[in-house]
């Protein structure tokens, strides 16, 4: 089999571990390479599976491969092994690209775009008409993703905290980065219609990582509708962290009562029973959103 044919086979592989129904997604993992945005080799790779059956986000969990064939897997790819920084498992990230249900010519933000890879996926199915802003908060990984970029002429990088960058109007938002709460400005910068799809997570203790939902979050006439997506664990987005909320979030999503969510609500209003995270200025509600069932 030529790389070609190892990278149908994988694209085919997400297809059915994710349950896409999209063709556009798996024609985008079957064309971008993955092994480009990860330097000549060798590469390290790990099971995600493995990583959580051992307990460990060590080092220990990855094996060497000097074959690009072996990236074409639903496996990691160490970014840094010694933080255990990865580019994600592909069938998740696939789960979350699909949520978004981007169209050719649309505007999507991807926060945390890391070495480039998935922002490339994004880039595929928006189309040479279509647009995508990216932004990673490590200089260097951000620097590389630039490079790995460079071909695609409807992508921007920016190096810097995604929380304090306006991407403007977007018809989508991925956020790859563990939060407490929507942050205002993305949620003002929906389009009507926009799909906003991010991880609302619970801090594991002292680590950089947090467990929780991916939830989706769709600006209505009248309203955001949300529901969950996946389960998931992801490193934290510090500046887009609630103290005050941690607590909550957590028994919210120990409890399972996230599970309930259909909306956001960004009215002043007493808590109450359906409130399943309240704040002054938010809430995750389990009462659907007007003109939403």
């Amino acid at each position: 089999m030529t790389l070609d044919e190892w990278r149908r086979f994988y694209a085919e592989e997400i297809r059915i571990l994710a349950n896409l129904p999209s063709s556009a997604l798996v024609e985008a993992f079957a064309s971008v390479p993955r092994e480009r945005f990860f330097g000549s080799g060798p590469w390290q790779i790990a099971s995600p599976e493995q990583a959580v059956a051992t307990n460990s986000l060590a080092s220990s969990v990855y094996v060497t491969t000097h074959d690009p064939r072996d990236l074409c897997h639903n496996v990691l790819i160490a970014i840094d092994s010694a933080r255990f920084l990865n580019n994600g498992q592909p069938s998740a990230l696939a789960r979350w690209i699909d949520a978004l249900d981007l169209k050719k010519g649309e505007r999507a933000f991807h926060l945390g775009c890391g070495v480039g890879y998935y922002t490339a996926i994004l880039a595929e199915l928006v189309g040479p008409q279509g647009s995508v802003v990216a932004v990673e908060l490590d200089p260097s990984i951000a620097a590389c993703a630039k490079g790995n970029l460079a071909s695609y002429t409807n992508v921007t990088v920016h190096a810097g905290d995604g929380a304090e960058l306006d991407p403007g109007p977007c018809d989508a938002m991925l956020i790859n980065a563990g939060v407490t709460h929507p942050h205002e400005t993305w949620l003002d910068r929906l389009t009507e219609g926009g799909r906003l799809v991010l991880p609302l997570t619970a801090a594991l203790g002292s680590t950089s990582f947090g467990s929780g939902v991916m939830a989706k979050i769709v600006r209505r006439r009248r309203g955001l509708a949300a529901r969950v997506v996946t389960q998931m664990m992801i490193y934290s987005c510090t500046s887009v962290r609630d103290p005050r909320l941690e607590a909550p979030l957590g028994k919210a999503l120990a409890t399972r009562k996230l599970l309930e969510m259909k909306s956001v609500r960004l009215d002043a209003h007493e808590e109450g029973e359906a409130c399943l995270l309240h704040s002054t200025k938010m809430c995750l509600s389990a009462c659907a959103c007007e003109g939403e069932s």
